[in-house]
């Protein structure tokens, strides 16, 4: 009897793998803007694999500073199953270190035009999708959390929600770190090109109810007031939106905890 069980037991698990059909599809997006093609990590439900695909809403997700288009599947391994239960497409580029803008310096990093513009388009021709901002959110982690909310806010005609996980939202306190001289040349002697290429200044580009907005930070992250900041900003501008701070800092153990909160409000969002 033991066995028979053991063996029930067995199959009853075998059965549940089999219902969740998720596929990881890794594919090279070309970008006529930059001449290059970016590689594209796909999160797949089993709705959109199946014989007859069902159309779903997409979530892009943005890695940070020396991440890539595999960081977030490494973050959640979880993300296939999550794809399923939720019916959500999920769509990771690597935006290598970009800080996902058009660089005024570099004319071979157009990451806005590649996220907001093609990789949306080639997403909407090769997956079955729900072609609307409705059905379009972004979010992100550290520097994927300044460019989520930077292409959001840019081009709300496109999607709908957006959200930041210990994003860099404001650069200007950090004028030496990760590069981002590279794209904007040295605050110094570019304090305008700064001023206009950080979120927190992008936020009266916002109407309220344009987006629907999450934030949140761990309240030991060197990225808290800069948060805190953004939250003021938006409180001020009468824009509604959702701030959270929890125990935590910039660590993949918070973003693995985070994207968790991101996903309920996205698909709370899809489900308006």
């Amino acid at each position: 009897m033991k066995n028979k069980l053991y063996l029930f037991v067995f199959l009853l698990q075998v059965l549940a793998l089999s219902v969740h059909a998720a596929r990881v599809d890794t594919v090279f997006v070309k970008s006529p803007s930059m001449n290059r093609e970016v590689k594209v990590v796909y999160i797949l439900p089993d709705k959109v694999v199946a014989g007859n695909p069902q159309a779903c809403p997409v979530i892009y997700l943005l890695h940070g500073y020396g991440g890539n288009a595999r960081t977030w599947i490494g973050v959640k391994p979880e993300l296939p199953r999550i794809a399923d239960e939720k019916g959500v497409i999920f769509a990771c580029p690597d935006g290598k270190n970009s800080w996902y803008w058009d660089s005024p310096r570099n004319s071979a990093y157009r990451y806005e035009t590649f996220i907001s513009s093609e990789l949306v388009k080639y997403t909407d021709e090769h997956y079955a999708t729900i072609p609307k901002k409705s059905a379009r959110a972004i979010s992100g982690l550290s520097m994927g959390g300044h460019g989520a909310l930077w292409n959001a806010i840019r081009h709300s005609d496109i999607f709908g929600a957006a959200g930041s996980m210990s994003g860099g939202v404001d650069i200007r306190p950090f004028p030496d770190n990760w590069e981002m001289k590279k794209q904007l040349g040295e605050l110094a002697a570019n304090e305008a090109v700064w001023d206009s290429h950080t979120v927190i200044n992008q936020v009266d580009k916002l109407k309220n109810g344009d987006l629907a907005l999450i934030v949140d930070c761990g309240e030991s992250d060197f990225f808290l007031d800069v948060n805190r900041n953004l939250h003021k900003r938006l409180l001020e501008c009468k824009i509604d939106h959702d701030f959270i701070t929890r125990p935590g800092g910039h660590t993949g153990t918070y973003w693995n905890n985070s994207i968790d909160y991101h996903i309920l409000f996205f698909c709370k969002f899809f489900s308006r």
